[in-house]
């Protein structure tokens, strides 16, 4: 995990491809491909394994979202999928995340935090702050109750798990996240592997979202510490 993240960027403006490049490469991170649309980036990815793709959603022929679930429901390694929107609450945005996508940056992101959102989501983290995941929630996951019985079955987890899953849907790190629960973070890790095996899911991303949709927490306690 040493080398730089090799990372494709799909995105229908040249201007932006290329300033989001020349950003990543300043850094040292290696951009092995850009796409104009969803059928390059498909192709792109199946072509040079990258580890990181800056996806745009609304791209001509096939669009981000279609493009993000082609490449995640590949058979073998998958690269981290990082969503790229001109807006914060965006029902596309939702949908690729529930279809595996690692997190989602604005466009104008800063360059800083361009860098280092492909950094986290390459060391297996999510780029989600518990607010706008909040929102996103709010805004576009199904509330019905048969709907999240049917989405994911918590049972499976341990009660350890299950505040290991909590406090992780409230924006607390590994490191936070051992600290709070008195754990290493090896184990607090482990932890995280068992929950996404049993859950069956790719990432942080889509465990957070699970934590809201099945009610393990609800959006007005999101920012409540833990007691």
């Amino acid at each position: 995990m040493n080398e730089p993240p090799r990372v494709v960027i799909a995105d229908d403006q040249a201007l932006l491809r290329t300033g989001f490049s020349m950003i990543l490469a300043a850094d040292g991170i290696e951009v092995v491909a850009e796409a104009a649309d969803g059928g390059q980036a498909i192709d792109a990815v199946r072509k040079t394994r990258p580890d990181v793709v800056l996806m745009d959603i609304r791209m001509p022929e096939i669009d981000g979202l279609e493009a993000t679930r082609q490449i995640l429901s590949t058979a073998g390694p998958a690269p981290s999928i990082i969503i790229l929107t001109t807006f914060d609450l965006d029902q596309y945005v939702y949908a690729a995340l529930t279809a595996g996508a690692s997190g989602f940056l604005l466009k104008d992101v800063s360059p800083e935090r361009l860098v280092a959102a492909v950094r986290m989501v390459r060391s297996g983290d999510a780029l989600l702050a518990p607010t706008i995941t909040r929102r996103l929630i709010e805004r576009f996951a199904p509330h019905d109750e048969h709907t999240a019985t049917l989405h994911r079955d918590l049972s499976t987890l341990t009660p350890r798990e299950l505040d290991v899953l909590r406090l992780l849907a409230k924006g607390l790190s590994n490191a936070e996240l051992a600290a709070r629960l008195q754990l290493s973070e090896t184990t607090v890790k482990t932890h995280m592997t068992r929950i996404l095996f049993k859950l069956k899911l790719r990432d942080r991303a889509q465990a957070i979202i699970v934590a809201y949709e099945t009610g393990l927490i609800t959006p007005g306690t999101a920012g409540t510490p833990e007691t």
